[in-house]
């Protein structure tokens, strides 16, 4: 049975007691009267360790879910918005479509007009910001 280079590096680096050549071999390298074993320590360092990092994991988890929430609630909101504006402009394309099948060709004339100086305005505006 050959274990995870890993195991060794994570091992050699917790218990170093094992490597310098401190223990006897009969004595359980140091821990004979505690009964408390070598392989017992290093669990607990790697369990502690996996704890703190489940520890963050659902803490992100958590700020993650909430910000899903928040975007959501964004989303609901914007999709509010957008079919109101989508209610006002049809609205406003009706009543352009009255006032072009009347004899007001003039005046619509003006109306198309004056809402391209304004766009272009807001064009120009926007662009020398």
């Amino acid at each position: 049975m050959s274990l995870d280079p890993i195991f060794w590096l994570h091992f050699w680096y917790l218990n170093p007691i094992v490597f310098s050549g401190e223990g006897a071999a009969g004595s359980n390298y140091g821990y004979a009267n505690s009964g408390y074993s070598m392989y017992d320590e290093a669990n607990e360092k790697l369990t502690e360790s996996l704890r703190s990092k489940v520890t963050a994991i659902k803490s992100l988890t958590i700020e993650i879910g909430t910000e899903v929430k928040q975007q959501n609630k964004l989303l609901a909101d914007m999709d509010n918005d957008f079919d109101s504006t989508s209610g006002f402009l049809g609205a406003t394309v009706g009543r352009l479509k009255t006032l072009s099948r009347g004899s007001q060709t003039k005046l619509l004339c003006y109306m198309m007009l004056f809402s391209l100086f304004v766009f272009f305005v807001i064009y120009l505006i926007i662009k020398l910001r």
